[in-house]
């Protein structure tokens, strides 16, 4: 994901993974949402990697992940419901961390203290989670399988308790710990695997792997607008940290972004459009959060800002999702760089950009106006939209290979081949 996270990953991961042979997933946790159409049915993944409806395909859940029991046992279950055997095709790293009922009350009360100084996190747990790993105090999935797992749960659940108690808020986690207790006893019944080297031992065998990122490069913890960011490394390279595979191994990255903008939460957004034209893109785009419900931020397309992500995971081929969403505009905006508040231009994200208001410099296209339903070759597309697409390669400086004309796995343009 090159923008704010939402961009379409779950349904590239789903259309290229008839040309793989192992799909896995690399870093966050239930805070995704991954979106799949097809047969007029949407599901949402949260933690399950998108290539879970391919039969024959493998799936997993790497490192890097976080996991939530009992979310996790919905999305099975949701998925089971649809005809998906989820036991026969997925296995878990070892290594991933649990989310306990107790980091879900320390991400809520730390939400509500900070006021209007709100990062706007999902209250799924997934900071606090972080913070544990990093604090050396995390229990992992591994641990479910051992004798003295209980110990280990109520340490951390009592030094969770502790902690709460620097804030003025009111918990009771007894009905949610009995759930939460018999979901661990249902993933105990999954393939659990030391994912490096079943990661490692797959690629000696020369199977194709895709590695599926969740949220974008904007909200990475290291080079995302800091500090409303995500809890992990959202780039390319955590797919390496994310599932314990050499840079080396890295072949082609696909850069996955919308034909306009979006955030959900808090934090800088230069593009945002808080006016009507905001509103009919929302709409349009059906842009509410597939995890929380909550309306999106839109805003035009922000260049400097994908130039940045594209930098730093080193994308090798594009990918632009949502272009029937500008369908309804008969004028296109495209930030090419911002204006700073001394006045000087720059095409770069300054450091301070979560301390300053950046005015956005605007190139103006003609809009296509038209609806692209049915179009599945290049020369099909508007004249408009070419343009359009024309105007972005100039300035990205790479082409883009696939343009997603409508939310369903088949309504997508490629050019050449992506694999």
């Amino acid at each position: 994901g090159l923008q704010w996270g939402d961009e379409g990953k779950g349904k590239i991961v789903d259309v290229l993974t008839p040309q793989y042979d192992i799909i896995a997933r690399f870093q966050g946790g239930p805070n995704a949402g991954h979106t799949l159409e097809f047969e007029g049915i949407k599901h949402v993944l949260h933690t399950i990697p998108s290539g879970i409806f391919r039969e024959g395909v493998l799936n997993l859940i790497g490192n890097g992940v976080v996991l939530d029991p009992i979310t996790f046992r919905m999305e099975c279950e949701r998925l089971k419901e649809s005809g998906v055997d989820v036991k026969k095709n997925l296995s878990i790293s070892r290594k991933a961390h649990l989310i306990l009922p107790t980091h879900r009350v320390l991400d809520a009360a730390s939400e509500a203290s900070k006021g209007a100084g709100k990062i706007g996190s999902t209250l799924k747990g997934i900071g606090p989670t972080y913070m544990d790993k990093t604090g050396r105090n995390g229990l992992r999935i591994g641990d479910v399988l051992l004798p003295e797992f209980m110990s280990r749960y109520e340490a951390l659940k009592q030094k969770h308790i502790h902690l709460v108690k620097q804030y003025d808020f009111e918990f009771d986690i007894t009905a949610q710990e009995q759930e939460w207790m018999d979901a661990v006893e249902y993933l105990r019944g999954f393939t659990m695997v030391d994912g490096e080297y079943w990661m490692n031992e797959q690629i000696l065998a020369g199977k194709k792997i895709l590695a599926e990122g969740a949220q974008g490069s904007l909200l990475d913890v290291d080079f995302g607008t800091y500090p409303f960011v995500t809890s992990s490394n959202t780039t390319a390279a955590g797919a390496c940290t994310g599932l314990g595979v050499a840079p080396k191994n890295i072949g082609e990255v696909f850069g996955i972004f919308k034909a306009y903008a979006t955030r959900v939460g808090s934090g800088p957004f230069p593009t945002e459009l808080e006016d009507e034209v905001g509103e009919r893109m929302r709409q349009e785009g059906r842009e509410f959060g597939s995890t929380t419900g909550r309306p999106r931020r839109c805003g035009w397309i922000d260049l400097p800002a994908l130039k940045y992500a594209m930098m730093i995971n080193g994308v090798t081929q594009l990918i632009m999702m949502k272009a029937d969403v500008l369908n309804i505009f008969e004028e296109i905006l495209v930030c090419t760089g911002y204006e700073m508040p001394d006045g000087s231009l720059t095409d770069q994200i300054p450091f301070e950009i979560t301390d300053i208001k950046v005015k956005p410099v605007y190139a103006s296209l003609k809009g296509w106006h038209c609806s692209l339903e049915g179009m599945r070759n290049f020369d099909q597309l508007p004249a408009e939209l070419t343009a359009y697409i024309a105007f972005l390669e100039s300035h990205l400086n790479l082409p883009i290979n696939f343009i997603s004309t409508g939310p369903d796995r088949e309504a997508c343009v490629l050019r050449g081949s992506l694999a």
